[in-house]
């Protein structure tokens, strides 16, 4: 078994004059809970996209050998087609022989009533519910969620939390970015970005974290 999932060693990126990542470096081992906070603005998003390999660096090295999952901000999906046909499309890029997980998701974070509606008519949070499916319904060993529960209700980000933790407990390496710094009992590790450099944090110990 590797001893990490995600290993990032001196990654800098810069627009024009403007250094946004000053030199990431950090690791990421099979079975982590993991989180990066910030300010809007701090440079997550772009560090993100970097691990997942959707932006290049200036300087430094991504590796996650095992594949990745990538569920960003902004949901990448077409209003016209429903939910099901997003499923299936992703099913073939994904190659996969069922849709049997992502309907199990779709159960799990509670909007499989809207299989057969067209996106352009469910409300955020329901799009953010697709969003999530994609990146995880071909089950990766490395997960990178920027912002996951945007515009969930608490229900669901409860659901959510719950489905994170026992991805963990399953052997996957979750990295949430958010610029929110509450509930950071709930990561095995977490890291601050400030300056374009990431530091990280000391948390309090959730007594029931591993019910999480």
């Amino acid at each position: 078994m590797p001893t990490t999932t995600l290993t990032v060693t001196g990654v800098q990126k810069s627009y024009g004059r403007r250094a946004v990542l000053r030199g990431i470096d950090m690791s990421v081992p099979p079975g982590c809970l993991a989180g990066v906070v910030g300010e809007n603005g701090a440079g997550k998003s772009t560090l993100l996209r970097i691990l997942a390999g959707r932006l290049s660096p200036d300087r430094g090295t991504v590796e996650h050998p095992d594949g990745v999952g990538y569920c960003p901000q902004r949901p990448v999906l077409n209003p016209a087609f429903t939910v099901a046909q997003h499923l299936r499309f992703f099913q073939v890029a994904y190659d996969l022989p069922s849709l049997d997980r992502a309907h199990g998701l779709t159960e799990e974070l509670n909007y499989a009533a809207y299989l057969d509606e067209p996106v352009g008519t469910l409300s955020g949070g329901t799009r953010q519910k697709l969003n999530l499916t994609i990146a995880l319904m071909h089950d990766p060993p490395l997960l990178l969620l920027d912002e996951p529960y945007q515009g969930f209700d608490w229900e669901t980000y409860e659901r959510f939390w719950e489905l994170a933790a026992g991805l963990a407990r399953g052997g996957r390496s979750v990295l949430v970015v958010s610029h929110i710094a509450f509930d950071t009992a709930r990561f095995d590790v977490l890291w601050r970005m400030r300056g374009g450099v990431l530091a990280e944090e000391a948390r309090a110990a959730s007594p029931d974290k591993a019910g999480v």
